[in-house]
């Protein structure tokens, strides 16, 4: 794993385009400011015709597809076509898409027309996408029989692209190749919108880098790592204090400490 890609990014400070949902767009900005990169999340942008101008000078474009109406998904549409265009790495959040069948069609009529770099959800997100047999409801990650790498692998293939599947134990494949991520804690289960700030973080490293796979496994281990971290300095039943301290550790961690705290393979 590259973890050096940090202080590249941090190097680079590159500009992430998020359209983001308006439950977790102040979390996801904080996230992407503290790890080194800058975040973009103009609401609205679409409607003034700043979409296709902030795309030509972003570094990637990441997607969250949670609390959104039909005709702001046309509008994603519009500037997913954009970033295909202009040849930005796109990321993809597909919040919840097994809560219900009208979600799923719009998440997967968006992938059907726009190539992705990344897709990255919980069990049962990635579960829904691939065709799985699981049992969700709403953003829980749920549970099911099926081998949870199985399935992230199987959607890597089926949209040929790199799939993290987060969780107890992050999944990170491109359809042949798995890498793990042991690094975690139950307070991420917590704060809604913890994996809408990982997401967010996949796309400032996608944008620094064009091995996808990579920027992935950094990601999520820099992400996990960093949270298990805090986790060790509130309580268990402190979900917004871990919140805010994440944002602050995410500020100052370096390749040092995740090299020494990281556990994977």
């Amino acid at each position: 794993m590259k973890l050096a890609l940090l202080d590249e990014l941090r190097e680079k400070n590159p500009i992430a385009y998020n359209i983001s949902n308006f439950v977790t767009v102040q979390d996801l900005c904080n996230a992407v400011n503290a790890i080194g990169a800058s975040p973009a999340a103009a609401g609205g942008a679409e409607e003034t015709g700043e979409a296709e101008d902030l795309t030509k000078i972003c570094s990637s474009l990441t997607v969250n597809l949670g609390a959104f109406v039909d005709p702001r998904i046309d509008n994603i549409d519009t500037i997913m076509g954009f970033a295909n265009q202009y040849q930005k790495p796109i990321i993809l959040d597909p919040v919840a898409v097994g809560a219900s069948p009208a979600r799923k069609k719009r998440a997967e009529a968006l992938l059907d027309r726009h190539p992705v770099a990344v897709i990255r959800g919980n069990a049962g997100e990635i579960a829904a996408l691939a065709g799985a047999d699981w049992q969700a409801k709403g953003i829980d990650a749920g549970e099911g029989s099926a081998d949870p790498v199985a399935i992230a692998k199987d959607l890597a293939n089926q949209r040929h692209c790199v799939v993290v599947e987060s969780g107890k134990t992050d999944i990170i494949t491109n359809g042949s190749v798995v890498v793990k991520v042991y690094n975690e804690t139950d307070l991420f289960k917590l704060h809604v919108g913890s994996g809408d700030m990982l997401s967010s973080i996949i796309g400032c490293f996608c944008g620094i880098t064009t091995d996808y796979f990579e920027a992935a496994q950094v990601a999520t281990g820099i992400f996990s790592t960093t949270g298990e971290l805090v986790a060790k300095t509130v309580k268990a039943t402190q979900p917004s204090a871990f919140a805010a301290s994440l944002i602050d550790d995410l500020s100052w961690i370096d390749v040092a400490t995740i090299e020494k705290q990281i556990r994977f393979d």
